[in-house]
């Protein structure tokens, strides 16, 4: 049993290679009905029950999906589907790693933002303007939070770039945001958090990306600094 698990999970690594480079290359299409589990089988010689695993991989990953009754299909291969294990990873990790997430979303944040300054509308910008409304018009936690996602999530579908919107979302799911408000929250940061909405906004009305730029990556940093403040202490 010992010599002959990793031959298989070789062989099951090598069918899910192999049939997301059939997707890739166009000779399965998205939305499109796989072959049978015995067919695809033959096709790439390998085992039924390698092949098994291969599909129940690739349908944990988005890639691949069950329809009862109907068989397997690919996925539509939306960005959102195939990148929601970053939300699992934001909501599971834990001191240095959050740090790291912070680090990543900073980068990401900064760039969608200067993306948007360019190519936001005149109806995203009065959504961002609303929910920096919003965001100062009351001192609930919970509200602050959700208007706090909505703004930022509003400035990421505008940069126009679904597959960077659909990360950044996942490194800002709101279990994930909630854990680091409440505590950066809990050091009177309140005030200090609406300047920094407000001057991403500004920059979003100048059109201007190099500042737009600037006050996503300072507004970001400013929490990535503090907890890794906290966690040196």
């Amino acid at each position: 049993m010992d010599q002959t698990a990793p031959q298989k999970g070789t062989v099951t690594g090598r069918a899910i290679e192999q049939i997301k480079a059939m997707i890739g290359e166009g000779r399965l299409e998205p939305g499109e009905r796989l072959p049978t589990e015995r067919d695809l089988a033959t096709q790439l010689g390998i085992s039924r029950s390698s092949m098994r695993e291969a599909i129940r991989a690739l349908t944990v990953m988005g890639v691949l999906e069950a329809r009862h009754g109907s068989g397997i299909y690919v996925t539509q291969l939306e960005a959102g589907d195939l990148l929601e294990t970053f939300g699992v990873v934001a909501d599971l990790s834990r001191g240095p790693r959050l740090v790291e997430l912070l680090e990543v979303r900073r980068v990401l944040e900064s760039t969608a933002t200067a993306l948007a300054a360019a190519r936001i509308s005149a109806d995203q910008l009065a959504d961002v303007e609303k929910h920096l409304e919003a965001m100062n018009a009351t001192e609930d936690p919970e509200e602050i939070l959700s208007h706090d996602l909505a703004f930022h999530r509003t400035i990421a579908f505008a940069a126009g770039n679904d597959t960077m919107a659909a990360i950044l979302e996942g490194l800002s799911s709101r279990t994930f945001r909630a854990r680091v408000w409440r505590g950066y929250q809990e050091e009177g940061a309140f005030e200090r958090t609406r300047r920094e909405h407000a001057r991403i906004h500004r920059a979003l009305v100048a059109r201007d990306p190099e500042a737009a730029r600037a006050a996503a990556a300072a507004h970001v940093g400013e929490v990535e600094e503090w907890l890794r403040g906290q966690l040196e202490g």
